[in-house]
Parts: structure tokens; C-alpha cells; sequence
């Protein structure tokens, strides 16, 4: 299957199975906005608390708080959001649709990359066995000519994005003729910025009122808060400050379903250091940040590091991780030393001292940043793709699973009585009321047996309990899992020692260690 036709699958599954829907649908949607329905609020907060935990209990110094949305103006313009946070955007005049002129750019990129890997492919079924993959990588004029390209366009554009030109962004979009997706022209207006933030007012009347922003990223609220944690917990250098919190911005170009969105919300971790530390922590939080996406068990082939060709006014190292989406690889996480620019900033524009006393070196300094921030969206939306399978099954049929890790799936156990008599439906929900204090379980009397497991296997439910007439003779029912489908006959009182390790977030950040 196509992986084009992989990621509408996918759209179209998260709204029939209760997921994602588009916000205020029966005002036919409000663009780039979504609301999680019931699996999908599960999921997310699955996640979320993945996350939490890895962070917060597994590491003695990092601690987390919630700071607000509305925020100080003065703060936006400290952190240089209200002067630099702007997106290149071009117009085609044919279409009337606008566009990232970065993202036309790297997409074109990411073109010269698919015809190496069509031409490798190609190579490797034409030679079968014998192929030698990195001889004819080295020695194929085509692929030679393709990766020239590359690197030729690659080089220009980091130039061009590092100064900013929008002249040459604009250039390099008629040189390469990238057309509209669209209208198929090459058409295009002049590049111009575009900033993100949203504004709104805060006063009682309009002559008193004062503008504010939404918050673009949560990450503010932790500097201006730094010191506030840092006396208040005894915190010692080195420390982090974890937040979990909604952001929003002004997306001209949202698209890719919940990939890119205008209110999304973010995981943070700020870790602050002593000053020439900061590349030894960096390289740590990449193997550490790596490590958790991996231990979802997704593949260690779908995840690479991007290092930032573009580093930002505050940054002076960043690398993205990104994951392999049905539309190519794309950042779930960025992971960014940010120097003591913020909390520098925010000294100068309070007038108010920051800093942090050190009592070994006995002496007072800006501590220096480690940032890692995930979009949880993102990562909800990544394994979603992943989990998505179609299997052909041996009797003809095929069916539709979410084959999730079992502590990130929304409910855990589903209960079903085989039928709506005899003492079944009673039985089935002893079985509930026992077990939906340690995890999340779902009754399920409608339709067939067979019907009901298909129901299960597309919310990506890893267990089904059936209830049948012996279980009220001898206390047994038939457990099945979603992956093998295979059935096992066990008694009720083993059903907690054999679901809950497997689907608590415990189970996954034992692996961790």
C-alpha cells in the first residue's frame, strides 16, 4: 500500500474510532484545529504520562510546574519572539495559496534523496543476492548526479536561511522550478515574514486594555520561574524543570492532519548547567532522549538525529529527532543547547537578578540550558502510523489493528459476555469491577464475538476477555491478544497478575534502565 494512501487510512480511522475529530465539525471544522475524542484523550494522557514519569521519577533532580498561558507581554519580546518569531512565507498568484518557502525548499531536497533510494532500489532487485549496496552508491553516475544536486541545493539554502535572504529563498524556488501543488504554476509572489503569535487583550475596556500573546511555547514559563523552583525546592545545579502545557501558533501553512497545527501542546524538560558543560549534556540528552522513543519498540531504523544546518539567535548546538511518518521523516522532538540567552534576557529586560549561586564554586552565574521539547500531537500522530496495520488473515478476511505497546493503548482489557443471558452480562462485570482500579476497561456486549474483537483490534485494545456459561461453573474465561490472536483458558483470579505489568507505564520505564 501506498503510504499516501497509509496516512488517509490513518486520518479516517482516528475519527471513526473516536481518536481525532475536527474541531467544531458540525460548523464544518475550524482549519487546523482538533478535538481528541474518547481513545484518542486516553492515548494522549498515556503518553503524556510516559513522558512525566521518565522525566520527573526517574530523575532524582528535575522536577515539573504548570505555568500559565497568559503571560507578561515584555516576556515575548525578551525571548525575541516578538521581533524574530517568523515564518518565510510565498503566495502563487495562480492558486491563491500560500506556503512555507523553507518547506518548498526542503521537500524539494527530500526529492533528490527519494531517486537515490529508487535507483538503490531498483539496483538491489535487478542484482538480487549478489547487490552490493555501497559499491554501486559510490560508483552509479545517476546516483552521483542526484546527490550533487542535493548537496548543491542543500548548500544554498542553509545560506540563504542563515542570513535570512529572502530574495535568494525566492531564487532558489524558480531555479529548482518547484511548482504549486495546486495549480501546477510557478507563479509566485515575493517571500515575506510572517509572525506566528497570536494577540489578544486583557482590561475591562478597550481604552485600558493591554496586549498580550498566546504563549507560542512553554518553555518561557520555566525561565521566568527558574529561580522561583530553584530556592523553593533546594534545587542544586544540575537540575531540570519538566512542563506539560498547550501553545499556540498562527500556522499560515497547517497541514499533515494533527502534524502542524495552531493549538497543540508540547513536553519540556529545561536543564540548567554550569556554563562549558553544555555540549557533554547535550550529547547525553540525545542518547537519553533517543532511547525513550526507541523503547516504544517501533524500530530503531524508523528514528535518526537532524542536526539544525540553522541554529537559532539563542542555540549553539540542536539536532532534531525524527521519526519515519507516512510522508517521510519528520521532527517528533528537538533537543537544543540554549546557552544562557533566555535567562540573560529575561535579567535584562526585569532588571531583576537572576542568577544562580553556586556554593562549591562559592560564586554567582546565568546557568546555561539543555532543552528537549516533543509535540505531543506529533508523537500521538507517530504512533498512530506505526500501530496502523491491515492483515490478511488465513480464512480471506482481513482486519484492521492498532498493534499499539499495550501501556500507550486507551483501554486495556475489553469484557464480553458471549451472551446477554443467563447470568453472563453479571459475571462480566464482577470481572470489571475487580480490575478498573489498576487499568482501563471496556464491557462490550454488542454484536458478534467476532464482530466485537474487530471493534477491539482497531482501537488496539491488547486483551479480550470472554465470559461464557463454564466460567459460572468453574470461574475460567478465554483471554485473547490482540497481536497473535491466539485464545488461552485461565482462571478469573490470574487475570490482574497477567495484564497489569504488561500495560502499565511501569513496565515501560523498567525498561529504561
Amino acid at each position: 500500500m501506498a503510504q499516501e494512501d497509509v496516512f488517509k487510512k490513518v486520518v479516517s480511522h482516528c475519527k471513526e474510532y473516536g481518536f481525532v475529530f475536527p474541531s467544531s465539525d458540525i460548523y464544518d471544522g475550524l482549519g487546523a484545529v482538533y478535538d481528541y475524542g474518547q481513545n484518542g484523550v486516553e492515548m494522549k494522557n498515556n503518553i503524556k504520562q510516559y513522558w512525566w514519569q521518565s522525566m520527573v521519577l526517574m530523575h532524582e533532580n528535575i522536577v515539573g510546574i504548570d505555568s500559565a498561558i497568559f503571560m507578561h507581554p515584555t516576556i515575548w519580546k525578551a525571548s525575541g519572539h516578538v521581533d524574530a518569531f517568523n515564518d518565510p512565507l510565498i503566495d502563487n498568484r495562480d492558486s491563491k495559496k500560500r506556503y512555507r518557502a523553507d518547506v518548498l525548499i526542503e521537500e524539494q531536497i527530500a526529492k533528490y534523496e527519494e531517486k537515490v533510494e529508487k535507483e538503490v532500489a531498483k539496483a538491489r532487485k535487478r542484482f538480487g543476492d549478489a547487490f552490493d549496496e555501497q559499491k554501486y552508491r559510490e560508483t552509479s553516475p545517476k546516483v552521483a548526479e542526484d546527490l550533487a544536486k542535493r548537496d548543491a541545493l542543500h548548500e544554498r539554502y542553509s545560506k540563504a536561511m542563515n542570513a535570512m535572504d529572502l530574495d535568494e529563498l525566492r531564487q532558489i524556488i524558480l531555479d529548482e522550478e518547484i511548482v504549486c501543488p495546486i495549480s501546477g504554476t510557478r507563479n509566485w509572489t515575493e517571500v515575506r515574514q510572517f509572525n506566528l503569535m497570536f494577540k489578544t487583550e486583557m482590561g475591562s475596556t478597550a481604552d485600558g486594555a493591554s496586549t498580550i500573546y498566546l504563549r507560542p511555547e512553554t518553555a518561557q514559563g520555566i525561565f521566568v520561574n527558574y529561580l522561583n523552583v530553584q530556592k523553593t525546592g533546594r534545587m542544586k545545579i544540575p537540575f531540570g524543570i519538566a512542563q506539560i502545557g498547550k501553545a499556540f501558533r498562527n500556522e499560515i501553512v497547517a497541514r499533515q492532519f494533527i502534524f502542524r497545527m495552531r493549538e497543540f501542546e508540547q513536553m519540556e524538560m529545561q536543564f540548567f548547567i554550569k556554563p562549558g558543560t553544555e555540549l557533554d549534556w547535550f550529547q547525553t540528552w540525545k542518547k537519553t532522549r533517543m532511547a525513550w522513543h526507541q523503547n516504544l519498540g517501533f524500530g530503531a531504523e524508523n528514528y535518526r538525529f537532524h542536526d539544525h544546518e540553522k541554529l537559532a539567535h539563542y542555540a549553539n548546538a540542536a539536532t532534531d529527532i525524527e521519526f519515519k511518518m507516512p510522508f517521510g521523516f519528520k521532527e517528533v522532538e528537538g533537543i537544543h543547547s540554549r546557552t544562557n540567552f533566555d535567562l540573560s534576557q529575561h535579567e535584562k529586560f526585569s532588571g531583576k537578578s537572576i542568577k544562580y549561586f553556586d556554593p562549591e564554586l562559592n560564586e554567582s552565574y546565568t546557568p546555561y540550558v539543555i532543552e528537549t521539547s516533543i509535540g505531543v500531537d506529533r508523537m500521538f500522530l507517530s504512533v498512530m502510523c506505526h500501530s496502523y496495520q491491515e492483515e490478511q488473515l488465513e480464512n480471506g478476511e482481513t482486519r484492521v489493528v492498532l498493534k499499539l505497546p499495550a501501556a500507550i493503548a486507551p483501554v486495556k482489557l475489553a469484557v464480553m459476555p458471549l451472551t446477554k443471558k443467563d447470568g453472563l452480562p453479571e459475571k462480566a462485570r464482577e470481572i470489571i469491577d475487580e480490575l478498573k482500579f489498576h487499568f482501563n476497561c471496556q464491557y462490550d456486549e454488542k454484536d458478534s464475538i467476532g464482530k466485537r474483537y474487530r471493534r477491539q483490534d482497531a482501537i488496539g485494545t491488547p486483551y479480550c476477555v470472554t465470559v461464557d456459561h463454564q466460567s459460572l461453573e468453574d470461574n475460567t474465561v478465554t483471554i485473547r491478544f490482540r497481536d497473535t490472536m491466539e485464545q488461552e483458558r485461565v482462571n478469573i483470579s490470574d487475570l490482574l497478575g497477567i495484564i497489569e505489568d504488561k500495560v502499565s507505564i511501569t513496565s515501560l520505564l523498567k525498561k529504561l534502565k
